[in-house]
């Protein structure tokens, strides 16, 4: 009983110190322990769970590169191949990819949810609508909540203990009930959230309109305590045979803070050919986080590799 107490106790004085921290303007790094000069850097593979190529190609960066998160798509037919690498691997970082979207041609995925019940988010084929701009024509926030509730109810009935979550292409990010809805299930099952930070500028896919607003939504957010890394780098539009120099200039150009470099894995199969014309992206960029040239820039740039899992503890006091 009193080192149960005893434990209580440290953890709340724990969350009580980030807290004034916080409340004092302490950097997110220093929040983390760290001093305020030092560049974290998580290196997230989305998709895991999408085929599987991406689930072996992922799991190679993750145990042999420089891959140091990642999050898993629980709709998708690879599904329980990635959860039983995450559960057989629980030292590795996995959150959830939250997906309200099916984008490819042919490969197609429906709700976790029963498809009857949540009938707004389902095409005409019954499968998840295959972009943002369907999904918000047609899908109100009672049903996205209903469904990534129950994406995260399935990862853990499956074993997974989630460090974070985030959105298949940022189709919650699209519209301030959506986010609401991502915030609230994210912090019923006490998981910290991608956040897209105040440096992102805006791809092509995210509509200004719609998008969450940094004056609203998206404030309120960081204002009740949320934490939001400080920079997101994604969608690096170049060439294959580029990529890897692009990704080394990009850890040159580092700054202070905790960095998330989101990026796509996969081998080179007939299943992946069949699946995205992207696929060679995919394959360069598992290439480059298994390359030693990568990891011993990350050296010589004083860059440390962290996951969410950092950031869980950091924010709700457990890993």
């Amino acid at each position: 009983m009193r080192r149960g107490f005893s434990v209580t106790v440290l953890t709340a004085l724990a969350v009580l110190i980030q807290t004034l921290a916080a409340a004092e303007g302490a950097s997110l790094v220093e929040r983390l322990g760290y001093p305020p000069e030092t560049k974290l850097l998580i290196v997230h593979a989305d998709d895991v769970g999408m085929c599987h190529s991406v689930n072996t190609a992922t799991f190679e960066a993750m145990t042999k590169g420089w891959v140091s998160s990642a999050s898993l798509m629980v709709p998708c037919p690879w599904f329980p191949e990635a959860a039983a690498f995450a559960k057989s691997n629980p030292h590795l970082d996995f959150g959830l990819h939250l997906t309200l979207n099916s984008e490819w041609r042919y490969y197609r995925w429906g709700p976790v949810t029963p498809a009857p019940v949540v009938k707004q988010l389902v095409d005409g084929e019954g499968f998840l609508h295959r972009n943002y701009i369907e999904t918000l024509a047609y899908a109100g926030a009672d049903e996205v909540e209903m469904e990534i509730r129950a994406q995260v109810q399935r990862a853990l009935s499956f074993g997974i203990k989630p460090t974070h979550v985030d959105s298949h292409m940022g189709t919650l990010f699209m519209r301030p009930s959506y986010f609401e809805a991502y915030r609230k299930v994210a912090r019923e099952f006490k998981l910290p959230y991608l956040l897209p930070p105040p440096t992102l500028n805006p791809t092509k896919m995210l509509d200004p309109r719609r998008r969450v607003s940094r004056n609203g939504t998206l404030k309120e957010a960081e204002a009740s305590g949320d934490v939001m890394i400080d920079q997101l780098v994604m969608g690096i539009d170049v060439a294959p045979d580029k990529r890897t120099q692009t990704y080394l200039e990009t850890i040159q150009k580092m700054r202070p803070g905790v960095t998330e470099i989101l990026i796509h894995c996969g081998k080179d199969t007939e299943e992946l050919r069949a699946v995205t014309s992207n696929w060679a992206n995919r394959v360069a960029d598992a290439r480059a986080f298994t390359d030693p040239v990568v990891r011993k820039a990350l050296d010589e740039a004083g860059i440390q590799l962290i996951g969410w899992s950092a950031i869980k503890k950091l924010q709700y006091g457990e890993k």
